[in-house]
């Protein structure tokens, strides 16, 4: 499993749009924080934690560049008339799809870690590493540092089911295009299916209505999430991790291949 797993961890790297992607987040990074102290700095409102928190948008970057990856690490062994290749190899179907899956996982935490790291010193840098929270608010008087931990860590359980969400289409579908064009459509117009149908009751079990928890790291929630709780989203969105990637398995493990 383990050679399975560094096999694909070199096919990741060694591609060169893999670096570009990670270049155009780090470029984007850098000029947001800029921009940002440059905005804030004018009325005497920036400092370090504020900035940490408001320029994690830029996480959708990691989102769609995993996106990415994960509909093109199936998908792409069919396109290119690799699979037979890799198949024949003593390794179960199970190991290979295995080994695919946590790869693309740890291009996504390689991208959160670059992330963090790049806010956390460019934005110290330019605040004087002064880590003091003079109006940042945070929610039951907890550490900053803490509160940007539990932000990031529910970020990455959103990106965790969008990518699941894209492995599967790409392992069933063996379609990359499809699997981005997808997997991009419940990202970026979740919150506006969400809005249609939130007056219905069966509408708490779409996962379009779990993918921001961050919304619960507020102390009131509001809007559609006001009579849901964080361990109601992460059931639902544990039932919708296990049937995405049971149909991966199922559909992956019985294609033919032969042809």
């Amino acid at each position: 499993m383990l050679n399975l797993v560094l096999n694909e961890n070199m096919k990741i790297y060694r591609r060169l749009r893999t670096w570009i992607m990670v270049g155009i987040m780090v470029v984007v990074a850098v000029i947001a924080s800029f921009a940002y102290h440059n905005l804030t700095l004018a009325d005497g409102s920036a400092e370090f934690w504020g900035a940490m928190v408001n320029l994690s948008m830029i996480s959708f970057f990691i989102f769609i560049f995993t996106i990415i990856i994960a509909a093109d690490i199936v998908a792409g062994e069919f396109t290119w008339g690799t699979i037979k290749l890799l198949l024949i190899r003593p390794s179960s179907r199970s190991k290979v799809l295995l080994s695919k899956y946590i790869s693309m996982l740890i291009f996504a935490v390689f991208l959160c870690i670059v992330l963090f790291v790049v806010l956390f010193l460019l934005n110290a840098i330019l605040t004087g590493f002064d880590f003091s929270q003079e109006s940042f608010a945070i929610p039951d008087s907890e550490h900053p540092f803490v509160y940007l931990l539990k932000y990031y860590g529910l970020t990455m359980l959103s990106l965790l089911m969008v990518a699941t969400f894209a492995f599967m289409i790409s392992s069933a579908f063996r379609s990359s295009s499809l699997a981005i064009g997808l997997a991009m459509f419940i990202y970026f117009t979740g919150s506006i299916i969400t809005a249609i149908f939130m007056r219905y009751s069966w509408s708490d079990y779409l996962i379009f209505k779990h993918l921001d928890l961050t919304m619960y790291l507020m102390d009131d929630t509001g809007g559609f999430a006001d009579h849901m709780s964080l361990g109601f989203s992460l059931g639902v969105l544990a039932v919708y991790f296990v049937v995405f990637n049971i149909v991966s398995w199922v559909v992956f493990s019985k294609r033919d291949v032969a042809a």
